[in-house]
C-alpha cells in the first residue's frame, strides 16, 4: 500500500510545529515532510536542487501550501504546478493567515483544491489542521492512484 504523505509548505516555526503537533496526536504526522519556501517546494516536487536525490517516485498525497513565503510565493508555486503534466492535478490546499479576498479568488484561479484560512485561536487552529489532515489522507480519493 502507498504511504500517504502530506507535503507541508510553511515558514512560520510556531505554525509548523502546531500543524505538526495536531497530526501526530491524530496519528498522521509520520506522513508529512516539511519545507520552508516557495523554492524548496518546488525542489521537493521536481526533484530538483537540493531534492534532486530523494528517494521514490510518488508526490504527496496533498500540499498544504502557505501563501506568503520567502523566495517563492505559494501562488508562484501553484501556477507552476498546474502548468506542469506531472503536478497538474496534485491536490494542493492553500493555508494560510491572509484574509484578503484577492488572495482566496487568485488561488482558485490558478486552481487551488481548497483555501483554507489559519484560525487565530490555537484550539480553532487544531482542529483545522485534524480535520484537513483526516479528509486529504483519509477520505479523499486521490487523482494519482
Amino acid at each position: 500500500m502507498k504511504r500517504k504523505t502530506i507535503l507541508l509548505v510553511e515558514d512560520t516555526q510556531p505554525d509548523e510545529l502546531l500543524i505538526l503537533r495536531t497530526l501526530n496526536k491524530i496519528n498522521l504526522a509520520n506522513g508529512v515532510d516539511v519545507v520552508r519556501d516557495g523554492q524548496q517546494a518546488l525542489d521537493y516536487l521536481f526533484r530538483e536542487g537540493e531534492f534532486a536525490g530523494r528517494a521514490g517516485t510518488d508526490l504527496p498525497t496533498v500540499v498544504l501550501l502557505d501563501i506568503n513565503l520567502p523566495r517563492v510565493s505559494g501562488l508562484e508555486v501553484l501556477e507552476r504546478l498546474r502548468a506542469d503534466p506531472r503536478t497538474r492535478l496534485l491536490p494542493v490546499v492553500i493555508l494560510t493567515s491572509s484574509d484578503e479576498d484577492r488572495d482566496r479568488v487568485r488561488s482558485y484561479e490558478n486552481g487551488a483544491n481548497s483555501f483554507v484560512r489559519k484560525p487565530l485561536a490555537f484550539a480553532e487552529f487544531a482542529e483545522t489542521v485534524a480535520r484537513l489532515g483526516i479528509y486529504w489522507l483519509a477520505t479523499n480519493e486521490p487523482p494519482q492512484g
